[in-house]
């Protein structure tokens, strides 16, 4: 599923493709798919893929196509501190994302059945969290991944604010999913060939919304024998910040008001590069185009370098001439941006160890 929108040479110009194509709607959304990568998702070899609208499989790493993941989000109704459940959580892309959005007092948990994904995904995360500039510019809410099949939960778990299903639901299966969620709270998932949205609206009653026509790989269910009792999914416990934890984050968010100008939503500099410029004069030519199965003359415009020595012009149009070669046309030179809170937390009198701790420079 996929291709709604044209490829991208980058993620920047990705997103900006979703956000024409109307499928990212909320300034929040787009700076959350801009912080984080999606090139940084695929394995080697395969990145020159990451920015078209395609889903990507191998083995048992899947990511849904950019249109799939932008009108999930946006459907979320993603808020700070809200508790989000992320069943089939695959390469953690999606979940990433959440995190940055609902906050360090939110609750981000993903199942995924594939033991190989889950230590994917927690490669990448520790990967983002210790080397993307985008992650000190928000205030995060760590995923946490457990292996199982998210069709085996155990039946006393705690309800979630927002889900996300991100495999084909069952019609037998809906009731299950729905009864993971909090009151007012919204799930979404495929079922039926249709991306739904589901509003909790009371203790026995949902409001639903198709959103997008869509194509997804079911639900697996666990094979077992004769009386094989299935092996019960224990979601992550929902516990209360660390006096440490609450530290750090405070820490790190007085530090990051002392430099407004690194925060969500700024891009990285980008300054003309002076080239010099031909002049160029246009001229008509004839040329012929297909249509159906006719050649058709056509007249279109083309441009050729002026000849013309500088010597025929006057001393003030010679000037004029090198003041418009020296204008940007167009080329850009990217400016990498300097980590301004990294380099803060560097630069306290601590002990390293604890720098590394306001850093989540962590051993796992």
């Amino acid at each position: 599923m996929g291709g709604a929108v044209s490829a991208g040479e980058d993620n920047d110009d990705l997103i900006d493709n979703l956000k024409e194509a109307q499928y990212i709607r909320t300034d929040k959304v787009e700076q959350a798919f801009r912080a984080i990568d999606r090139g940084d998702y695929y394995l080697d070899g395969y990145r020159d893929s990451a920015y078209k609208d395609l889903a990507w499989k191998h083995g048992n790493i899947h990511l849904s196509a950019p249109c799939i993941y932008s009108e999930v989000m946006e459907a979320l109704k993603l808020q700070p501190g809200l508790s989000f459940l992320n069943l089939g959580s695959g390469t953690g892309y999606l979940s990433t994302m959440v995190g940055l959005i609902i906050g360090p007092f939110g609750v981000n948990h993903g199942v995924e059945l594939h033991k190989d994904v889950v230590e994917y995904a927690r490669e990448k995360l520790d990967d983002f969290i210790k080397n993307s500039d985008s992650f000190d510019k928000f205030e995060f809410c760590e995923p946490v991944f457990v292996v199982g099949n998210c069709l085996e939960i155990a039946t006393d778990s705690h309800l979630y604010d927002r889900i996300y299903c991100g495999a084909g639901v069952q019609k037998d299966h809906e009731n299950y999913m729905k009864v993971l969620l909090k009151i007012g709270g919204i799930l979404v998932m495929p079922i039926d060939d249709q991306l739904t949205q589901i509003t909790r609206t009371g203790q026995s009653s949902w409001d639903s919304k198709n959103i997008l026509a869509v194509s997804f790989a079911p639900l697996v269910q666990q094979g077992r024998g004769d009386g094989e009792k299935p092996d019960t999914v224990q979601l992550p416990p929902v516990t209360v910040r660390s006096l440490q934890d609450l530290s750090r984050i405070y820490i790190r968010r007085t530090l990051r008001s002392l430099a407004p100008d690194d925060g969500p939503g700024k891009t990285t500099q980008r300054v003309p590069q002076k080239r010099k410029r031909r002049r160029c004069r246009r001229r008509r030519i004839n040329t012929y185009v297909f249509v159906g199965n006719q050649l058709i003359p056509q007249m279109v415009e083309s441009e050729e370098e002026e000849q013309q020595p500088p010597q025929q012009h006057n001393d003030e149009e010679h000037k004029e001439l090198e003041e418009e070669e020296e204008r940007d046309i167009g080329d850009i030179e990217i400016i990498k941006q300097v980590n301004v809170l990294r380099d803060q937390i560097m630069a306290l009198p601590l002990p390293e160890s604890l720098k590394s701790y306001l850093l989540y420079f962590r051993e796992k």
